[in-house]
């Protein structure tokens, strides 16, 4: 299923995305709830129901009409309220170019185990607007990723057993201002500001049944399913980065298993794959610095718009707008 939520008279709705067409879930059946933190928190009730309804909306049993196009509507993460947002490190040759770029060698622990990081869970959102500050705007960049969302509860969860705990698969841009992130991570804590003010989501949360004919095997002594997704991102149209879900070394199973290690995973935490390989002006313009040193720098800038397309899962379309602000906290270092 793809499921996705819009704003209906001004209130959140969740629907399923059909032929173009969004259907309410309580219009379909009573039992089903109109947001995704009910459908999450009650995943083995609600899931067999909606699936249920798709099939008869594909087999013409409900009539068209009764849904909304999905091209005129307003469409919101498909998780709106996340119970936390972690973002991984899974791809190995993100990894090793950022580390090359810096002329320092590839970091073995990489390859021991899959790390993440907590950004905020209140900054999630979905097409749209993203507003920057004037210190974002200092090195501003976009992250191609995938990321997944939890739909059960669970407890040290171990990395065979993790797949059943992914409601579906969506793109996430986990948006970085990199001057911020640079300066405040000399003292190895972080990232903080570099990273709150807006993560993206969307536009759809897709099932795994929908992905199963494009599965593949995890890479070589790696547990957990793994997904031929071709992944892609462009900036004003221009085509900048290239990668697929498939390149990811560590499994979103083993990034759940360390993720859920002495901790309760919880139904709507959403857990990111991290940066596939060219998928931010921050590895590009190192890599094109190294090659040329006359290589000029890309960053985003008002006005640009990002477009994140990953197989399967839809086109994820943000515009960058400044704030009408000249707040900077970059001005208020003390030296």
């Amino acid at each position: 299923m793809k499921l996705v939520t819009y704003y209906k008279h001004q209130q959140e709705q969740l629907s399923i995305l059909v032929d173009g067409k969004l259907y309410d879930l309580d219009s379909l059946h009573p039992n089903l709830p109109t947001s995704m933190a009910m459908f999450l928190n009650f995943w083995d009730d609600m899931y067999p129901l909606a699936k249920a309804a798709e099939t008869q909306i594909k087999n013409g049993l409900i009539r068209s009409f009764i849904g909304v196009d999905y091209a005129e509507a307003t469409i919101l993460a498909p998780v709106p309220h996340p119970t936390s947002c972690r973002d991984g490190y899974a791809f190995r040759q993100h990894v090793a170019a950022a580390r090359r770029n810096r002329k320092v060698d590839m970091i073995p622990e990489f390859d021991q185990y899959p790390i993440f990081y907590f950004t905020n869970h209140n900054s999630i959102q979905g097409p749209g607007d993203i507003l920057c500050m004037p210190d974002h705007f200092e090195k501003l960049d976009f992250e191609l990723e995938a990321a997944i969302v939890i739909n059960r509860p669970g407890r040290n969860i171990k990395a065979a057993e993790a797949d059943q705990y992914i409601a579906g698969i969506m793109i996430m841009n986990d948006m970085s201002a990199r001057r911020l992130q640079m300066e405040e991570m000399l003292l190895n804590l972080g990232p903080a500001k570099g990273k709150d003010f807006s993560t993206v989501i969307g536009p759809m949360l897709v099932t795994l049944d929908e992905l199963e004919h494009l599965e593949i095997p995890a890479k070589t002594n790696h547990t957990g399913k793994a997904w031929n997704l071709k992944m892609t991102c462009k900036v004003n149209g221009v085509q900048v980065s290239e990668g697929n879900v498939g390149d990811m070394d560590w499994t979103f199973a083993e990034i759940i298993e360390r993720c859920s290690y002495g901790v309760n995973l919880l139904p709507g935490d959403v857990i990111g794959s991290g940066t596939v390989g060219t998928g931010c002006f921050l590895e590009l313009n190192g890599t094109g610095k190294l090659n040329d040193p006359n290589y000029v720098e890309q960053w985003l800038q008002p006005g640009d718009v990002v477009e994140m397309e990953i197989e399967g899962l839809g086109m994820l379309k943000n515009t960058i707008v400044k704030e009408d602000s000249d707040f900077s906290i970059l001005a208020l270092k003390k030296i």
